[in-house]
């Protein structure tokens, strides 16, 4: 057989290394850490339930609008109950408990607070995908949680005054962390973007209605930033920075990947002091400080190990095709994707 036969033709490794799953988690946690701050700012001038399920029904619009172009297949019956965990997580629980609990919590606490995520969605990883991080990472994971929660008892005057917003946060953190960790697998089989458009499409006659009772109730009244900020919500926190979110918890893993976020608080914290112009304490920044230290030492802990890679994405797989392929062509199916067998995945350096 000839060496050039097409037997014996090697196939390029595709699969992006696991630096590329951190660079997408990074370029998804930048495009959320506006949410918090603009969630604040949106609140003065409209009611809590018209922002909260309202910038859903502006992302379903444009999820609708994306499947539709694109001519994406269904999912399978086991995939559409999937969509609906993860619909209820960051569709509907995620948006309309946080923008609820900001109505009386500062931005910046909202934010530390939120850092809880990553260890919770590390959890969920472990439970759904079959993860098995190292202990040193459980160790600082747990460090890193611990802070966060220490943060909102302090900030609150004492662990027997945390708020109702505190409450709230936290159910959202949980809410958060099933919708992150089931979509990232998800986005293995459908696609990034896929994931996030079909979740939002689920859950949109609820926040269809959900809007329409908000707007009869307290009609807004929104001044030109505040409908700026609102449409931030709708457009980048609800959809497209989910684009590269999920394609970086695809990549995975999952448990490692979701510590980057602890990279948002500080960050909201910023856009918090310089748009709303909150006070920033050296609780604040200490606690921003030491749940970022957990999450750089997390990560470098697993990289500086031999990664157990999990199973290959299959929008990832296919041979030949871009990213931008993806987002025309969809995944492939069954027939399609049993016809070749993908290469071994090396594991990153």
């Amino acid at each position: 057989m000839k060496t050039n036969s097409s037997a014996t033709l090697q196939i390029p490794r595709v699969l992006p290394p696991f630096r590329a799953g951190l660079a997408w988690g990074l370029l998804g946690v930048l495009a959320f850490s506006f949410t918090v701050p603009f969630t604040r700012l949106a609140i003065a001038g409209l009611s809590p339930l018209f922002i909260g399920s309202g910038r859903a029904v502006i992302a379903a619009a444009l999820a609708v609008a994306a499947l539709a172009l694109t001519r994406q297949r269904f999912p399978h019956r086991v995939q559409w109950i999937r969509l609906g965990v993860v619909a209820g997580g960051i569709v509907v629980g995620f948006p309309l408990l946080t923008t609820f609990a900001l109505t009386t919590a500062p931005a910046s606490h909202g934010a530390v607070v939120l850092a809880l995520l990553p260890a919770a969605t590390a959890v969920m990883a472990v439970i759904r995908g079959k993860e098995h991080p190292p202990a040193s990472f459980w160790v600082m994971a747990v460090i890193g949680a611990v802070v966060a929660i220490g943060f909102a008892a302090l900030h609150s005057g004492g662990f027997g005054h945390l708020t109702s917003s505190d409450l709230l946060l936290f159910a959202a953190v949980i809410a958060a962390a099933i919708g992150y960790a089931e979509g990232g697998l998800l986005a293995r089989e459908l696609g990034a973007w896929q994931t996030i458009s079909w979740a939002l499409v689920i859950a949109s006659p609820l926040m269809i209605v959900l809007t329409v009772i908000a707007a009869v109730h307290q009609p807004p009244t929104g001044t030109p930033t505040q409908w700026v900020a609102f449409a931030y919500l709708g457009v980048v926190s609800m959809f497209l920075g989910f684009f590269a979110w999920y394609r970086g918890l695809a990549i995975g893993p999952i448990a490692n990947v979701s510590q980057v976020q602890l990279t948002q608080p500080v960050l909201s914290i910023l856009w918090a002091a310089l748009l709303l112009h909150e006070r920033l304490t050296w609780i604040t920044i200490l606690g921003a400080i030491a749940v970022i230290l957990c999450a750089g030492i997390a990560v470098r802990m697993r990289l500086s190990r031999p990664l157990r890679t999990p199973a290959t994405p299959r929008f990832i797989q296919r041979r030949g095709r871009t990213s931008g392929e993806e987002f025309s062509h969809g995944p492939r199916s069954n027939s399609e994707q049993h016809a070749t067998t993908p290469a071994p995945v090396d594991a990153a350096p």
